[in-house]
């Protein structure tokens, strides 16, 4: 047994085997030898209690390096004891990267979906700013406070099956995300509001108290709970996972790798604003009562549908991510090859131990602390994710009031801008680097080339613009009978209406309202499936123009045509912004790791997300949000008196506070990668002299002797 043993371990290594010839016969010519891959229980554990008694051998000695017989065994494909010979081929670091790229889909996915349920919810819910604060930084702030944690003792153990631990947690956060989809009536018929003009006498105004969801802190409670668990299983897929996609691909292949995580993951995001956008859309009251509960019941499945989707794909990776072994096969050589590559670190931490303890994890800390370049690229993270917010959070609200789009169509367009803009740069960033194989010098150069380059397309956007639209109530004031600011005037006051509900209106006079009711239209039509408005006491001038009834025409809904043409060159610049500045992502986590020895790799990342949590992705929606508040000209007050949503920007200075933020998160990036550019020279200039100290210093005993 201990002979078959011996085998099997040096077959995994895929280094030969010396047998004694009699033996090795005796073994091909019986057909009814047991094959070395048992599958059966008792046996197996024998098989494999060798492989448990190996150790990492001690590297104290910092000034040898690990003999190769001393390295962690390359293990097979199993589960546990159990070992799967024909699964032997799925064993290399492809397959891993496609259950990678299935769990990293499945979160993707989650975030689409949940973004929108939050919009959903403060919507419909009226949200105090304390609920608001926690659904939305719950997932951010959990994975604050566990990434250093995972990253320090997750490496030390077998880092697939943290990334298995990730994609079970993946799919269990979706369940309680799903749950109140499939309990609760979230997606209520609504009746649907024309908001004509109507005498005050004969409305019915509906109390506050029936905007109140039922189950509500259930509801919240549940995706709080939800999103927590997805910052729990962020971690180890984003450090651990992608430590060892790092530690068993070759140094210029690594970025195709990380490119494709990267590009998925986005991809996945925008996956789950396609699958739920539709769903966005409630019921109408005025259908049929079977088409109402139809309609309900089918916009409550797809909502659910699309998490327990979710939770299927990063629960379907679950499994095979468990029989990955801790290293695969090969990883020796590729090991003993990257330890022969120039050093990029203090090789004084190369063999430096950190034990279980807390004090271990605070000098690990206090040793990358003094890395200056891993300081300057994890901030450069940071800043990047803080343009990508800006832009997520802003280019909306600008498509709709500069180009005067439809909340649904600046939405899309966001979408369409931000994933494949975001993914293409992710990918093409990975590409070039392995594909010119730069070193981390030309790596931080391509970092501040593209930074350059994203910039300069930001400025170029501040010159498409186009014309002011008016709109009355906000830059006109209904020909003299209104006030600047105030939608309400003396010929829309007896109609008694409310602005919960923007649905524009353009007149025939060439001037936009709120809604029907703010141009005091009493009466509509359906003509050529398209509504028409009449009798509109605000709109005095303009052309009128008779239907196919003879009826004069005084509005039809949506904006009024500016006839403002330069929408595709705005979306080329600020796609091609996108993309250029995506395309730094993974050359700044190829930097960090090629920067710091192996024994702090996976620290090191979980400094990096920590920093990108503390200084973006937590205050940047937080700095966003209140900077495009303070452009706002006129918000949704509800009839219970709670600030909605804003409805209408100031144009031009919305158009300088997102450009200026984007431009300035773009100067940062490039002024760190600046910084450590220079500091890795002197970096690499004192390694240097240290390496030619014991020469000359042998030189110089030469000389005294002589």
């Amino acid at each position: 047994m201990d002979q078959e043993t011996e085998q099997t371990q040096d077959s995994t290594e895929h280094e030969p085997v010396e047998e004694e010839p009699e033996k090795e016969q005796e073994q091909s010519d019986d057909p009814n030898k047991v094959s070395p891959y048992l599958t059966t229980f008792p046996t197996a554990m024998m098989k494999f209690a060798s492989f448990r008694k190996n150790k990492v051998p001690d590297s104290s000695n910092a000034t040898k390096v690990p003999d190769a017989k001393k390295q962690p065994l390359e293990g097979p494909f199993a589960l546990g004891p159990l070992v799967f010979p024909k699964l032997q081929r799925f064993n290399n670091i492809n397959f891993f990267l496609i259950l990678y790229c299935m769990v990293v889909l499945a979160q993707g996915l989650v975030f689409g979906l949940v973004g929108l349920s939050i919009g959903h919810f403060q919507k419909e819910f009226y949200l105090s700013r304390p609920e608001k604060v926690v659904l939305i930084f719950s997932y951010d702030v959990i994975s604050l406070l566990v990434a250093i944690l995972v990253a320090y003792y997750g490496s030390k153990w077998n880092r697939s099956k943290w990334v298995a631990a990730g994609a079970f947690l993946v799919g269990l956060g979706s369940i309680f995300c799903a749950i109140p989809y499939m309990k609760y009536e979230i997606v209520a018929p609504m009746e649907e509001n024309e908001e004509l003009c109507i005498e005050d006498e004969d409305r019915s105004m509906a109390e506050c108290g029936e905007s109140l969801v039922p189950h509500r802190s259930e509801i919240l409670s549940l995706f709080i709970f939800g999103q927590c668990l997805q910052g729990l299983a962020g971690m180890p897929i984003y450090i651990l996972g992608v430590i060892f996609l790092y530690d068993h691909t070759a140094t210029h292949s690594a970025g195709i790798y990380l490119g494709i995580g990267e590009a998925v993951q986005i991809l996945g995001y925008g996956l789950g604003y396609t699958v739920g956008s539709p769903n966005l859309k409630p019921p109408n009251n005025q259908a049929l009562n079977e088409e109402i509960t139809y309609n309900f019941l089918k916009e409550q499945i797809n909502w659910w549908a699309g998490f327990l989707s979710a939770a299927l794909l990063a629960w379907f990776a679950f499994l095979p991510l468990l029989c990955f072994p801790t290293n695969l096969p090969g990883s020796h050589k590729l090991r003993h090859r990257k330890e022969k590559e120039p050093l990029t670190f203090d090789k004084r931490l190369k063999y430096k131990k950190f034990g279980p303890k807390l004090k271990d994890l605070l000098n690990a800390l206090q040793c990358l602390s003094k890395c200056p370049l891993l300081i300057c690229h994890a901030m450069c993270k940071a800043t990047e994710s803080l343009s990508y917010i800006g832009a997520t959070e802003f280019l909306p609200k600008y498509l709709e009031n500069q180009f005067l789009l439809t909340p649904s169509l600046a939405t899309l367009l966001t979408g369409i801008i931000l994933v494949p803009g975001g993914a293409i740069g992710s990918f093409l960033g990975g590409l070039i680097v392995s594909k010119l194989r730069m070193s981390c010098k030309s790596q931080m150069r391509f970092v501040m080339v593209t930074s350059i380059i994203s910039l300069l397309l930001f400025v170029l956007i501040a010159f498409v613009e186009c014309e002011t639209v008016k709109f009355a109530g906000i830059s006109e004031d209904y020909d003299g009978s209104g006030i600047m600011g105030n939608l309400t005037a003396s010929c829309n006051m007896h109609c008694g209406c409310a602005s919960t509900v923007y649905a524009s209106v353009c007149g025939r006079d060439d001037i936009e309202y709120f809604s029907p009711c703010f141009a005091g239209c009493k009466s509509k039509k359906h003509l050529n499936n398209e509504k028409t408005y009449y009798n509109c006491s605000c709109i005095k001038e303009g052309l009128t123009t008779a239907d196919t009834e003879g009826d004069f025409v005084d509005a039809f809904p949506g904006k009024c045509n500016t006839k403002c043409f330069k929408l595709p060159l705005f979306f080329a610049f600020f796609f091609s912004a996108i993309t250029f500045s995506s395309s730094s992502n993974i050359p700044i986590i190829l930097i960090i790791l090629r920067t710091l020895p192996p024994n702090l790799k996976s620290l090191g990342m979980g400094v990096t997300y920590t920093t990108l949590r503390l200084f973006g992705s937590i205050p940047g929606p937080i700095l966003f949000r209140l900077t495009a508040n303070s452009s706002c000209i006129y918000w949704d007050i509800n009839k219970c008196g709670v600030r909605g949503r804003c409805w209408i920007y100031n144009k031009s200075k919305m158009v300088y506070i997102l450009l200026g933020l984007c431009s300035a998160c773009k100067l940062a990036t490039t002024f760190l990668s600046f910084s450590a550019l220079h500091k890795y020279d002197l970096m690499v200039g004192e390694s240097s002299e240290n390496l030619d100290l014991p020469e000359k210093e042998a030189k110089e005993t030469r000389t005294r002797q002589k």
